[in-house]
């Protein structure tokens, strides 16, 4: 296992000079592009990584698999999915375009940022600092590790860089999709991107969505087995942004990425696979971590698509 893994990130590091880090967001730009490292974690507790597994990210977007989870949970599926859709996007992550043309104007998916922000919204937290704790909670127990904190520094540099995200947020309340306070829900998004992870934290949360909800360090049930079924569905069509056909077409296994460099993947029934590479390729996805997830679905046969 471990020299499989080795030899993946073998291949990973061959195209990192082909990506670049996140800029837009100031604190992720201080990531070193070099970095990349993987981690396995079965069903059945069995562990193993390679490369900087030192490194620390922020789960950014990976994040959305968890307060989707909660949502789902709380509030079921029939509720939520009146509110925002299922439906794969061929825009980026952060688009507004398509969310004006199309009516009903509710965003297209639960994993891109519209989506997210909506997603929060429904939750039954009216304060930023609740709804946040409440996500993070559950991100805990996904990873099995009880102290993973906000990186605050990145959680104030998305926020004063966020026009387009609160752009998304004015649109959808000034279109009745949305409704509360948009400024106390972005700030539980921000918060909530910003939490600080390792790549065997990620591993871990892909490994609870293939045990149908059970952390396999833990033995806790974290998620109902249907809420895993459904959120592994939507990272197969939607976890990648408009990366996501190629994504399934190359590695074929559910998976969410973030800007932050992370990629979660979740076997069902088998594995979690996780990676962690700041340097992204043109549509937000790890450049590195594509190739060592590629490399490895090959290697140990893990297509289930």
């Amino acid at each position: 296992m471990e020299r499989m893994l080795h030899e993946a990130v073998d291949a990973g590091r061959r195209v990192l000079d082909k990506g670049s880090v996140a800029t837009y967001i100031p604190e992720l730009a201080k990531a070193d592009p070099n970095a990349l490292a993987v981690a396995f974690c079965g069903v059945d507790g069995a562990r193993a990584s390679s490369g900087d597994t030192g490194t620390r990210i922020t789960i950014q977007s990976i994040s959305k698999v968890a307060s989707l989870g909660l949502a789902l949970s709380l509030l079921g599926e029939d509720l939520v999915f009146s509110r925002v859709g299922v439906e794969p996007s061929a825009d980026p992550f952060n688009s507004i375009m398509r969310l004006e043309m199309r009516a009903p104007h509710r965003p297209q998916n639960p994993l891109i940022n519209s989506g997210a922000i909506l997603i929060l919204s429904l939750l039954p937290f009216s304060d930023s600092s609740e709804r946040l704790e409440a996500v993070l909670e559950i991100i805990r127990k996904m990873t099995g590790n009880p102290g993973l904190r906000v990186n605050e520094s990145v959680a104030v540099s998305e926020r004063d860089t966020s026009d387009r995200n609160r752009s998304l947020g004015y649109f959808l309340r000034s279109m009745g999709t949305m409704e509360g306070n948009v400024e106390n829900i972005l700030d539980s998004y921000f918060r909530q991107c910003a939490i600080e992870c390792t790549v065997e934290d990620l591993a871990v949360m892909g490994a609870t969505l293939a045990a149908g909800g059970s952390n396999p360090l833990t033995g806790e049930k974290v998620l109902p087995e249907k809420a895993t079924v459904i959120i592994r569905a939507l990272m197969t069509t939607c976890g990648l942004y408009d990366g996501s056909g190629d994504f399934a077409v190359r590695v074929g296994f559910p998976a969410k990425s973030g800007v932050g460099g992370g990629i979660t993947g979740s076997i069902p029934g088998r594995a979690g696979l996780a990676v962690v590479g700041p340097a992204l390729d043109p549509k937000g996805n790890s450049i590195g971590g594509v190739r060592v997830l590629e490399h490895l679905s090959g290697s140990m046969s893990l297509r289930v698509l």
